[in-house]
Formats: structure tokens, sequence, C-alpha cells
């Protein structure tokens, strides 16, 4: 028998469009975010920083002014977004952002381009599963995984 209320859950939850990461940063959103748009090849759609003329509904610590605010860019039909909290945020997560390329040679361009600095924690592989993957925390401490199914796709050499 199935629950009522949980059924107008799910279909209230249906009318959801699009799920979109927001990272949070200690001081470092802007820089990081800016070094995924460079890695990906996104472009920057919003960027603003926190200042003390404005009026967010909080006080806004001296050292937090300048620093981003809120940050979205674009990557094709994706939206990575992130900001710089004014509360300290651990750098360890239990979160992976998982991208899958249309080929292993942008999946190979992006995975050394955003692992420099990093760590790479498996290194690009054919899987089990057809796919070539690999996982990365890069120089943030944002833990990503590059998926790359490889049916339609030559092995790199």
């Amino acid at each position: 028998m199935t629950n009522p209320s949980h059924a107008r859950w799910l279909t209230l939850r249906r009318s959801i469009v699009k799920l979109v990461p927001y990272l949070a940063f200690n001081g470092q959103c802007e820089e990081a975010l800016e070094f995924y748009r460079d890695c990906l090849g996104g472009s920057v759609v919003n960027l603003s920083h926190y200042s003390k003329d404005q009026d967010i509904g909080m006080d806004i610590p001296d050292h937090m002014v300048g620093q981003a605010m809120h940050m979205s860019i674009q990557f094709g039909d994706n939206m990575l977004m992130g900001s710089d909290h004014i509360e300290t945020v651990p750098s360890d997560t239990n979160i992976s952002l998982s991208i899958d390329f249309a080929s292993v040679d942008e999946q190979e361009q992006a995975f050394n381009a955003m692992s420099a600095g990093g760590e790479v924690t498996m290194p690009l592989q054919d899987t089990f599963w057809g796919a070539r993957f690999g996982m990365i925390t890069d120089k943030y401490g944002t833990n990503w995984m590059f998926n790359c199914h490889l049916n339609t796709q030559e092995q790199p050499s």
C-alpha cells in the first residue's frame, strides 16, 4: 500500500528540471571556479562579491569583503555554482562530482588539467562497465570522477 503523502511528494519532485551542484569554499571560490572553467571549457555566467554596502540579512565580517558571495559557470547545458562561506567549511567531503565525456581525448585533457596540484586517486583506466574512468581530488579539495563510455570511442594511444 502506498503512503498518500509519499506519493504526493514523488509527484511534486517530478517538476525538478535540473540539479545544480553548489560548492562551498574558504576564500578560494573565484580561483577554484575559474580553474574549473579553464579546465573544462566553460564560461562565467555570474560573479558577485561580498561588500559592506550589501544588505544580505547578516553582518559581513571584514575578512569576507571582496570574496565570492556567488559565482556560476556554464558548461554546455550544465551549471556549476559556488561561494565563499562566511563560516569555515571543512575541505573533506563525501560528495564527488561526476562528469561524462563524449570522447577519451576530451576526458584525458580535462583529467590532466584538473589533477594539476591535486591528487590522482584512481588513474584513468578501462573498466568492466565498458568505460574509461578515473578519479581525482583537486587542489581545492573537491572530488571528481571522470567517465567516458568506450562503445563508440577509440582507445587513446
